[in-house]
């Protein structure tokens, strides 16, 4: 069955809703795959020394200067409190614009490695169990199957609300 068929089908459907497509970034960080929405990138740089900011949370790497603008970064494998490991060539800051608290900011997140754009159906997306209270289960926005591997969607707003 063919793409056209697919969407042609569902929209036949009586009374069926029409799914919204929104376009992922995905990431890798502990042999996990990541994704967040991709209207909220701005840009994707190399690891770059930056600088560091005192008395600032451990998870917080420091600032950039970003064509004028400083940028601070967050390394979110420690906002998620998983092991920390070296930068390599793979390592990458992402770029991202969010709101909050009605200002826009603009932060950087080091993550592994970038690993692909997916069009995911957001409706798709299930709740993350209830297997055990963590200080992370507010970060994510969801999972979702993408062929035979599982994506956890993030909430980039209450990660970055620091």
């Amino acid at each position: 069955m063919e793409l056209q068929d697919v969407q042609a089908n569902t929209n036949d459907a009586e009374g069926a809703e029409q799914s919204e497509l929104v376009q992922y970034l995905t990431f890798m960080m502990a042999d996990e795959e990541y994704g967040i929405e991709i209207l909220s990138v701005q840009e994707i740089r190399g690891w770059e020394p930056m600088t560091v900011i005192p008395n600032s949370p451990v998870f917080v790497k420091g600032v950039i200067n970003l064509r004028g603008t400083v940028v601070p970064v967050i390394d979110l494998r420690l906002r998620f409190e998983l092991p920390q490991v070296d930068y390599s060539d793979l390592t990458v800051v992402v770029i991202v614009k969010v709101q909050i608290d009605e200002a826009e900011k603009i932060m950087g997140i080091v993550v592994d490695a970038v690993s692909d754009v997916y069009n995911l159906d957001k409706d798709a997306a299930t709740r993350a169990p209830d297997v055990a209270e963590t200080s992370n289960k507010p970060f994510i926005d969801g999972l979702i199957n993408v062929s035979d591997k599982m994506v956890v969607l993030l909430d980039l707003n209450k990660i970055l609300d620091i």
